[in-house]
């Protein structure tokens, strides 16, 4: 690797690091201040920490290499996540930020034990264990493509590469806790922005043009610059379900529970569209871009989802490939903090905390909680040396585990005063039951499993929404309690 990259690399390691410093210093020290730093976060880093911790490696390297690959019809997952995404800061976010606050809640099995009232403790307990059975597989994802990356670009070993990438996250993290997370997010989010947009525009000039560059697809494969090419409606639908998913992503509505107010979600909602927008449109130029490139120039490319690496390598100085670089790991570790100090919070709150040690101090919780983002990225890592998992099934199966059982719930709470314990325990568990069925089920169709026919999102958040809607209908109806906080929540929403 040239001196001059692993200078910039350097820089961004040394500088996520000091934030993490930072951070710690600023952060109060108890439980509130390391998990939602004490909801005091800013908009513009609420929007650029829920947008960078929500992309992941797959805005730099998925979604690239799938328009590389099949052109324009790439763009239904894009379309569908936009659209997700703006409605989850319009009809959740403000909501969910009064409901937590209201009722004291730092992670979501905490709002759900708090808004129905489950003196079981169920609710926490479901949900705590699909957050860290998820997330456990979740952030290993993240961990894998951060030792791919060190070894497909940087020529280092695979599993160099992933100690390097999740000791710095565990480093910034287990310290700085939300604030850390939030703030390096932010830095990592305005990379990332900036490489989306300097990437395809230094390609395009590169090949004289936009005409040239469209006129090379066209030689290649016309029906490549055609949305509609292979058009079918359950294939539309079932790409445009990702953006379902939003609503139940605990590591993406928590940005919402941390803003200092939620008269501030507007401004975030601005901030974090206009980034997302950009940003996709980037992602998806590099890989547009990229195949009338490698065309052009009559060259090979072995793995499509390292167009990004590519360009970053033969069109830029060595310290700005540095840079460019540092905009993959970038979008890797945001996910994998996020990640795993939501896992932290659940196994340490929603369940030391709850059920081995209630007496337990701030301080006590708050080291329990640093112990867990160590153990949980000790697992990840012990899964990640399997180079066979697949980042893209386990990052798809558990966006749609969380879409499916969280989903619902998290809508359906905030607006319906008449959704009662039992109907969220049920949908709870029918929406990831779902999921599951659909993908380990050996059922074919037309020698097709159920999964590629249709986007197992699909059918997880619709059985979910039933089942809560019949179950709420057939049980007993919310106390005067319930009611009592979802009116007052309302009526501060006014």
């Amino acid at each position: 690797m040239d001196t001059y990259t692993l200078i910039s690399l350097g820089i961004y390691f040394i500088a996520m690091l000091a934030i993490g410093l930072y951070s710690f210093k600023q952060s109060e020290a108890d439980v509130a201040g390391f998990l939602l730093a004490g909801r005091k976060v800013s908009p513009k880093v609420t929007a650029l920490s829920a947008g960078a911790s929500d992309m992941s490696g797959w805005m730099l390297m998925g979604l690239p290499g799938a328009m590389y690959v099949s052109g324009m019809p790439s763009t239904w997952i894009a379309i569908g996540l936009v659209i997700g995404a703006f409605f989850n800061y319009l009809l959740v976010a403000p909501r969910l930020r009064v409901y937590t606050e209201e009722s004291d809640s730092l992670t979501i099995p905490d709002y759900f034990e708090h808004r129905f009232h489950d003196h079981s403790h169920t609710l926490r307990i479901i949900s705590s264990i699909v957050i860290v059975l998820f997330f456990t597989l979740y952030t290993s994802s993240g961990v894998v493509a951060g030792g791919k990356l060190f070894e497909s670009a940087f020529g280092m070993s695979y599993y160099t590469g992933l100690y390097v990438t999740t000791g710095v996250v565990v480093a910034y993290t287990l310290f700085g806790g939300f604030m850390a997370v939030s703030m390096t997010d932010f830095v990592q989010g305005c990379i990332m922005f900036i490489a989306l947009i300097l990437v395809p525009v230094v390609a395009i000039f590169d090949m004289g043009g936009v005409s040239p560059m469209l006129t090379e697809i066209e030689s290649i494969n016309a029906d490549m610059l055609n949305l509609f090419t292979g058009f079918s409606l359950v294939a539309v639908i079932s790409s445009m379900s990702w953006g379902l998913g939003y609503f139940g992503q605990p590591h993406i509505i928590v940005r919402f529970m941390a803003i200092r107010s939620e008269k501030d979600l507007p401004t975030a909602r601005r901030i974090g569209m206009t980034w997302m927008i950009v940003s996709i449109i980037g992602a998806l130029a590099v890989g547009l871009t990229g195949a009338a490139y490698i065309s052009m120039n009559k060259m090979q490319l072995g793995d499509p989802e390292t167009i990004f690496i590519f360009f970053s390598q033969v069109l830029f100085h060595p310290l700005i490939t540095g840079f460019l670089l540092a905009a993959i790991l970038a979008a890797i570790m945001s996910t994998i903090s996020s990640q795993l100090l939501v896992t932290s919070s659940s196994l340490a709150g929603d369940l030391y905390h709850r059920f081995l040690r209630r007496g337990a101090s701030q301080g006590e919780i708050l080291g329990v909680s640093r112990l867990c983002v160590a153990l949980v990225a000790a697992v990840a890592i012990a899964l990640a040396h399997d180079r066979s998992s697949s980042i893209l099934s386990l990052v798809s199966n558990a966006w749609a585990g969380f879409g499916a059982a969280f989903g619902p719930i998290i809508l359906l709470s905030l607006y319906w005063k008449g959704m009662t314990r039992l109907g969220a325990i049920s949908g709870m568990i029918a929406g990831a039951a779902t999921v599951l069925l659909w993908i380990y089920l050996p059922i074919e169709v037309d020698g097709k499993p159920l999964s590629s026919l249709m986007y197992e999102m699909v059918p997880g958040f619709i059985v979910a929404t039933i089942v809560v809607l019949l179950v709420s209908k057939i049980t007993p109806p919310p106390s005067n309690e319930i009611l009592s906080r979802h009116e007052k929540v309302e009526n501060k929403l006014r």
